[in-house]
């Protein structure tokens, strides 16, 4: 016979629940930042970014050596070494400077550079060098890095002229990236506005509107770009070159951007909320900039940061043409004319230096732009 146990079950303890943060309260900006941080092509292209725009913007302070001043022409790179003349390990780094010698070189007849061991040049950072003023005002003469008694130190070699490459790359950065900056941020704004406002009112005013942007997409834009930049006089002060080079590139590249803005508008004008504003009588000034243009603002931000790399290969193809920047000013595609020659690369590749930094800059961006571009869609 069984026996049934009739006393109460013993008492069970619950553990309190813990509930996990909800991730609901934050705002978009947080969840794209979220978002972007998973990315590593993403947030390693922010940090290239972040790099560049720091040595743009203090350039003088970066480079180990003022950019005019001449040396040896055509001197190799000088390789940082860790040891002495003898062979033996050193804790501070240190670079050999160049003697010329009596043998000629048999293709270009240049004086053949050696190293002379006799006379290193030791390394440091926060070194004293050329005197400068950052951002223009305040005189400096304080350097990243170079050598610890301020004689030139050639970490990419020289050009033509025995004018520092590495230097003149790291200065020329200022003027690339500004161009591009400035260019991007032109056809952004007119392009934006003008998507937005020919995608919204439809109609007769965005046809036309579109048979105009297509005319300016329809122009063969090198030829323009060269016959544009050739009637400016050579004499022209170099502010004033830089500022038509700008509005070239602007007049000739917004009318993309528009084209895409415009498609965007066109899906957003009709979802219920833009429909529901319409009919509580919602001015058009208000639906554009309160519903349009946040929506946009996504599909732009990505744009931006796609077309930057644009601007800078197209500015270096301009400046090795000899169409965007003069001298004395310094740009990527200025340093690459020395770079026109077969004979010149094969004897001095160091030359093509500056086909680096435009890499770099070009897959910062790019990859930024791969990471935004899953970023802003965070659901």
């Amino acid at each position: 016979m069984l026996a049934f146990d009739s006393s109460p079950p013993p008492p069970t303890t619950t553990e309190p629940s813990v509930s996990k943060p909800s991730r609901g309260h934050e705002s978009y900006i947080a969840l794209v930042w979220r978002r972007l941080r998973r990315s590593w092509t993403g947030m390693a292209g922010l940090v290239l970014v972040g790099l560049l725009l720091f040595m743009a913007i203090f350039a003088d302070f970066v480079a180990p050596m003022d950019p005019k001043v001449t040396d040896v022409g055509f001197a190799p790179p000088q390789m940082m070494s860790f040891h002495d003349k003898d062979g033996n390990f050193v804790f501070q780094p240190r670079v050999y400077g160049l003697a010329d010698s009596d043998a000629l070189d048999p293709v270009t007849f240049q004086p053949i550079v050696g190293v002379d061991y006799d006379n290193p040049r030791l390394l440091g950072f926060f070194v004293k060098g050329a005197e400068y003023q950052l951002f223009g005002l305040i005189p400096a003469d304080r350097h990243f890095f170079g050598s610890t008694d301020g004689e030139p130190v050639h970490f990419l070699g020289t050009d033509k002229f025995g004018r520092d490459v590495l230097s003149r790359a790291i200065i020329g950065s200022r003027i690339s990236l500004t161009i591009a900056l400035t260019v991007v941020f032109i056809v952004t704004v007119i392009g934006t506005t003008v998507g937005m406002v020919s995608g919204y009112f439809g109609g007769t005013f965005d046809v036309w509107l579109q048979r105009f942007v297509e005319l300016v997409l329809a122009f063969p834009q090198l030829p323009l770009y060269l016959a544009l930049t050739s009637l400016i006089p050579v004499t022209a002060p170099t502010n004033v070159f830089l500022g038509f080079v700008i509005v070239v590139m602007s007049a000739l590249g917004w009318a993309q951007m528009s084209r895409e803005v415009r498609g965007k508008t066109l899906a957003l004008a009709r979802i219920d909320y833009v429909r529901a504003a319409m009919a509580v009588g919602a001015t058009d000034r208000r639906i554009i900039l309160q519903h349009i243009f946040p929506n946009v603002m996504s599909h732009v931000i990505v744009a931006v940061t796609l077309a930057i790399p644009s601007v800078v290969l197209l500015e270096s193809f301009l400046g090795f043409l000899g169409f965007a920047v003069k001298p004395p000013l310094i740009s990527w595609g200025l340093m690459l004319q020395d770079t026109a020659t077969y004979s010149v690369i094969g004897s001095y590749p160091w030359i093509l230096s500056p086909v680096g930094f435009v890499l770099v800059t070009v897959f910062a961006f790019n990859a930024l732009g791969d990471g935004l571009r899953d970023a802003v869609d965070p659901y």
